[in-house]
């Protein structure tokens, strides 16, 4: 059987490079057709050398044009933008792509990819937040699999597999709690970026971690379950469990629970969408059953983490409400990360933001870009009158 080629959108962030592991892992299996990045073209040269890559892609022009000056790529087609990034996830080879772009930068392609009928394996938050109706809408017209890489949705994907619909009360996400899971409530004010970004247990990027930390990436999650499952967000539960061993579980109608388990390693997950439907040896470390295991579960505080709430509101409210809240926390985050908002000032940006911009039903792309600009717009003037 020839290897499976994959393309990767977002190859030099934290879900491409474990992506590049796996591929390495299995070689007889998976080949790296195209790679694409937004500008560091430099941390392409190693993994197209390797992998004998021969298109890439650079949403940035300038970053683009310095790679082609570099004559480090040679013989290799460099593409630039939007368009490149398409391109890439269109080859014709290509059977599965990795959408890991942050931000919408990841949107057309990726709808592209789904037309084009490639496999897709979703890892962006934003796309199913922000445009979720015509994500999914786009894979049911395709009739391709839209495949989860979130860990969380990963392993809900894995459990409903050869379950009837019937079968399923409710989905139950796990959440690490962040790095503040044990702070006092008082000290959340004076907290630090370096602070925020000591996660436990994951080695992520700097947004998704301090979203872990305000749990406003829970919050994403359950507008993506909502459309990968087509559930209510109403029928869509979050515990806080600190070992994030058990990465999801779905309640079945007759009140048992079924979870899946793995060390908190994102090679599990990346591994499962590439080789779908096969299951092989994953290049991660596996649990060891010989030592004790701790898999503590309990409800999140609503006043720790107000920003999960504000997210289920926004889910149940639908429409634009989640490009809103979506838009708003990454101005909040940004903000905070510039030392102009403390760590508290995040989720009042947020709800600030959900206040001051009406949402509605989106007719089109359009409609929801637009209340991203909007939302993004009136988050940038609310800040400064939160600034520290």
């Amino acid at each position: 059987m020839e290897p499976r080629p994959i393309a990767i959108l977002g190859a030099t962030g934290s879900i491409g490079t474990t992506t590049l592991a796996v591929a390495r892992a299995h070689p007889t299996l998976l080949r790296v057709a195209g790679l694409a990045a937004r500008s560091r073209w430099e941390e392409l040269v190693g993994p197209v050398q390797e992998f004998r890559v021969r298109t890439i892609a650079l949403a940035d022009p300038a970053a683009a044009a310095a790679a082609r000056a570099s004559g480090a790529f040679p013989g290799v087609r460099i593409l630039e933008g939007t368009d490149g990034l398409t391109e890439v996830a269109c080859l014709p080879e290509v059977h599965t792509v990795v959408s890991a772009v942050v931000g919408t930068a990841g949107l057309a392609p990726t709808l592209a990819a789904l037309r084009a009928r490639k496999h897709v394996a979703l890892a962006s938050k934003e796309l199913l937040v922000l445009a979720g109706k015509f994500v999914t809408a786009a894979a049911q017209a395709a009739g391709t699999p839209l495949l989860p890489v979130d860990s969380e949705h990963n392993a809900i994907h894995q459990l409903l597999r050869g379950k009837e619909r019937a079968e399923i009360a409710r989905l139950v996400l796990t959440a690490s709690g962040g790095a503040f899971r044990d702070t006092p409530l008082a000290e959340l004010a004076n907290v630090t970026v370096a602070q925020a970004l000591r996660h436990p247990n994951w080695n992520m990027g700097p947004k998704v971690t301090i979203d872990s930390a305000t749990m406003a990436n829970k919050g994403l999650e359950v507008i993506e379950a909502r459309w990968l499952f087509d559930l209510p967000e109403s029928r869509i539960d979050v515990v806080v469990h600190p070992q994030s061993i058990i990465h999801s579980l779905v309640t079945l109608t007759d009140g048992s629970l079924q979870a899946q388990l793995s060390p908190p390693d994102m090679a599990y997950p990346i591994q499962d969408c590439l080789l779908f439907p096969r299951r092989l040896p994953c290049p991660a470390p596996r649990l060891d059953l010989s030592a004790p295991l701790g898999l503590a579960m309990s409800p999140p505080d609503p006043a720790r983490y107000p920003c999960l709430g504000l997210a289920r509101a926004a889910a149940a409210a639908g429409g634009t409400a989640p490009a809103i809240f979506n838009a708003a926390n990454e101005v909040a985050v940004e903000a905070f990360v510039a030392g102009r908002l403390a760590f508290p000032g995040i989720a009042e940006l947020v709800a600030r933001t959900l206040s001051a911009v009406a949402a509605r039903e989106p007719g089109s792309l359009e409609d929801v870009l637009a209340a991203d600009a909007d939302a993004r717009s009136a988050a940038s003037r609310l800040a400064p009158g939160l600034a520290r």
